[in-house]
């Protein structure tokens, strides 16, 4: 997939439809496609963005001790792999075992230093992510007539 810098506001765009969920903005750019419509001429432009901090738990010691075994674990695991394709001779077992061993004991020491270094600040854990009132999809101006009448025949 070929990704390019795109410059938002390029060309003069008009709406021709709004809708509540990407998914609904990128099935109409995918009916545009499929009708042959010159797609490169369209954007989807999220509008009333918001930053949302779902909390998953509350965060004490022991779940920081925890978080950081796990994920130093699946580190450790990954470089233990890396070491033990590189190596020739040597045990791939082995390899992952100390890995993942390692892996735990730095990943709980470094978690554990930042739980204590927040001094009871956060004392929660949390998901965080951009959410969007609306997407509008936006075409140039000299072909917004035949977006609107293509998307007239889109179910929604």
């Amino acid at each position: 997939m070929e990704r390019q810098m795109v410059e938002p506001m390029r060309r003069d765009r008009r709406v021709v439809a709004t809708y509540t969920s990407y998914d609904e903005s990128q099935r109409a750019v995918d009916y545009l496609s499929d009708q042959k419509f010159p797609v490169e001429r369209v954007a989807i432009v999220a509008e009333g963005l918001r930053f949302v901090e779902q909390v998953t738990g509350r965060l004490n010691w022991g779940r920081a001790l925890m978080n950081g075994l796990l994920s130093g674990a699946l580190i450790g695991a990954f470089v233990g792999l890396l070491f033990s394709i590189f190596t020739v001779g040597l045990d791939l077992f082995a390899f992952l075992l100390y890995g993942v061993i390692a892996g735990a004991v730095i990943g709980a020491i470094f978690n554990l230093i930042g739980y204590a270094l927040s001094s009871g600040r956060r004392d929660f854990t949390s998901i965080g992510g951009i959410q969007a009132e609306r997407y509008s999809v936006m075409v140039d101006v000299d072909v917004a007539a035949e977006a609107e009448r293509l998307l007239a025949g889109l179910q929604r």
